[in-house]
């Protein structure tokens, strides 16, 4: 909270009727009831629904829980993929006044046994075809009274470590829509999603439904996203509310599609699922939209995207995937910026009709910064004393970040102390400037920049520009111990199937000399198969710098 909040003249409205997210959905059935919501299943079939019916099944599933012992203020953790079933989950959990737990997949077994005792979660919802996740975990998860299987495989619930187990689709069966939804004190937890514990264990981080109400109006105005929008869920459901993407579908009456399980090894699915349900705008990583872009111009008839909008967080989307989706099909990705303590959006890239003047060549340039920030947020770059940098493109700080879906604390977490400001900000870790123009532009994890005799080199830079080469599929850049420099540039490419084995350091250095300083160019370019990576799709630079830590010291 910043410092001073003064009070003016009472107000006539009703500011005590509260902001809850099942508002959203009663909102898509009362005035949007036969649009659909289309669902991939792990088959490949797809199960289609609408506003109206899932509203249905999510008034039967309220009443459900609360029959299960679940009240108000109770933890619900939901490990699924991209389902209408873990969207069903998100609307009743949070509309009885309970908390709708997200359990991440990638992170290790003891991560997650953390995460859910940490949070005390009474029941897990879980895909029958991720149970194998959790049941080795019931011994250590003493809080957890049962399972809610999600049986997408067709086996039945069966037995479990677990003192019960539920079948997710019989309890909806068995129970009936007689169910009013309660009024939620807009400032309870709604959703909960702990960091991915890069360093040290996962935080807590607990929306309200303030928060994301808040959230959801704004992403909808930043993306410009309206009814006749068909919106694709990508981004995990797991990871940071999926973005909140989804929940904008109910809230504008615009058709949602779900692609279930996917892989990075084979985005055939999730292009098939884009052109034919006319998907025009969806939200993913550079690491799941590169192997789309490389399927796609494999394909003979290219697909006609003109009018898509692939909105790419994680990481800095490079140019050369940028361009290639508008050559190749007219889309449009744009860049964004977030984290898990923002609910996540914090900036988006539009270019400014004072900007479109620009030379295509400075439009592109400016299209791979994080952008403006989104209505509603206070975003600033501080210096080590903590004072505001000018907004002069050139200056670099600390990003900071306060507003009303910004986390202020971390749950039950001694960390809170160094991660948020006494003026309410959230210390973001992140380096970066913002130019006269109110571009945000991510220059680095500070953890990630690399200095060099003294001076800094920005990774993030560095790898955009090797990304760009046509023979590179992905390229990480880490700086690691030089007996002489502290730390030089260590870049680790992988190369496209068709350049492995002809692909050479030379020929990489070549590239991006003329945008470097010597000083700034990396000493030794390795090609390896795969670059570690996080469980939300970053490259894992942390464990890069631990594995090639004495490669310059030989």
């Amino acid at each position: 909270m910043p410092h001073h909040i003064i009070t003016g003249f009472p107000a006539t409205s009703n500011d005590a009727y509260p902001l809850n997210m099942i508002t959203f959905l009663k909102h898509a059935a009362r005035n949007y009831p036969e649009t659909e919501v289309v669902s991939r299943t792990l088959d490949g079939s797809l199960h289609t629904s609408t506003y109206g019916e899932v509203f249905r099944r999510v008034r039967r599933l309220a009443k459900a829980l609360t029959k299960l012992g679940v009240v108000p203020g109770d933890r619900v953790g939901a490990l699924d993929w991209n389902t209408h079933r873990f969207m069903e989950l998100y609307f009743a959990v949070s509309g009885i006044g309970a908390v709708l737990l997200e359990l991440n997949p990638r992170i290790s077994p003891a991560e997650r046994a953390y995460v859910v005792n940490h949070s005390e979660a009474r029941f897990v919802a879980v895909a029958a075809s991720l149970r194998p996740l959790m049941e080795p975990l019931a011994a250590e998860c003493s809080t957890v009274q049962g399972l809610i299987v999600l049986d997408d495989m067709g086996k039945g619930v069966g037995e479990s470590a677990f003192p019960s187990a539920y079948d997710y689709e019989a309890l909806i069966a068995q129970s009936d829509e007689a169910f009013d939804f309660p009024w939620v004190d807009e400032t309870s937890a709604c959703t909960a999603c702990y960091t991915s514990g890069t360093t040290g264990k996962p935080k807590g981080v607990y929306n309200s439904h303030r928060a994301m109400y808040l959230h959801t109006l704004a992403i909808a105005q930043a993306l410009h996203m309206t009814q006749n929008d068909v919106i694709m869920q990508i981004v995990p459901m797991f990871h940071a509310q999926g973005w909140g993407m989804f929940f904008c579908g109910p809230m504008l009456g615009a058709k949602l599609v779900f692609p279930g399980r996917y892989t990075m090894e084979d985005p055939s699915p999730l292009v098939n699922l884009l052109v034919d349900q006319k998907v025009t705008v969806t939200c993913g990583a550079p690491a799941i939209f590169l192997p789309m872009l490389h399927y796609i111009k494999s394909l003979p008839d290219k697909p006609d995207l003109t009018g898509v909008r692939m909105i790419s967080g994680a990481t800095e989307p490079p140019l050369a995937l940028m361009k290639g989706y508008h050559e190749l099909g007219g889309a449009q990705v744009i860049h964004a910026y977030g984290a898990t303590e923002t609910a996540p959006l914090v900036t988006v890239n539009h270019l400014k009709p004072s900007l479109q003047s620009l030379p295509e060549a400075d439009r592109w340039e400016l299209r791979k910064k994080q952008g403006l920030s989104v209505v509603g947020l206070d975003v600033t770059i501080a210096g080590p004393d903590g004072r505001e940098l000018p907004r002069d493109g050139t200056s670099v700080g600390e990003v900071l970040i306060r507003g009303p879906w910004i986390t202020r604390t971390y749950y039950n977490d001694p960390r809170s102390a160094e991660s948020f400001t006494e003026d309410g900000f959230w210390r973001s870790g992140d380096a970066g400037t913002i130019d006269p123009h109110g571009y945000l532009k991510i220059t680095d994890r500070f953890k990630d920049l690399i200095k060099s005799g003294g001076e800094w080199i920005s990774s993030i830079d560095l790898e955009n520009a090797i990304m760009a080469h046509p023979d590179v599929l992905e390229a990480a850049v880490v700086g690691i111990p030089h007996p002489k420099w502290e730390e030089r540039p260590l870049a680790l490419v992988v190369p496209k199937e068709a350049a492995k084995g002809t692909l050479t350091k030379e020929a990489v250095l070549d590239f991006i000399r003329p945008h470097f300083a010597k000083w700034q160019l990396p000493d030794d370019v390795l090609f390896v198969e795969a670059i570690p990576k996080t469980s939300v799709g970053k490259f894992a630079k942390r464990v890069a710098r631990e594995q090639y830590a004495g490669h310059y010291m030989q």
